[in-house]
């Protein structure tokens, strides 16, 4: 169960890294807008928020990162918050996203399906 907890948090935190890429990178760009479906001038008007949010998901990926890093060594308790952390926030901003805009469900289940599998199989690799 710790090799499935490992995998999943990995592909979480790749994922937010991505997210990162589109929001603080190429959030103008006519792709970006696509997955995000909005137009050029809503890319334009948000772009300051998106920068930001970006980040946030940045510092996410970091901080399962980090604790994927220490379940390597002789922390792993550290490394088990850690994951915990960054993952179980991934998993709540994603059902913030859906209880505020139920129209981007789809969005929430895509951001917050793996690493709410990460937080799930982490638990019973802990406990079992």
């Amino acid at each position: 169960m710790t090799v499935l907890a490992v995998v999943f948090a990995a592909l979480a935190a790749a994922l937010h890294i991505w997210i990162f890429v589109m929001e603080s990178v190429r959030w103008e760009h006519p792709s970006t807008r696509r997955t995000f479906q909005m137009s050029a001038d809503e890319a334009a008007a948000t772009r300051e928020m998106a920068y930001n949010q970006g980040f946030y998901n940045l510092f996410l990926a970091v901080t399962t990162l980090a604790g994927l890093a220490l379940l390597g060594t002789d922390q792993t308790s550290a490394g088990r918050a850690l994951v915990f952390a960054g993952c179980g926030s991934m998993v709540a901003a994603a059902v913030v996203l859906v209880a505020r805009s139920p129209q981007r469900l789809r969005a929430g289940v895509a951001q917050g399906t793996i690493p709410l599998l990460a937080v799930v199989s982490l638990a019973v690799a802990t406990v079992g």
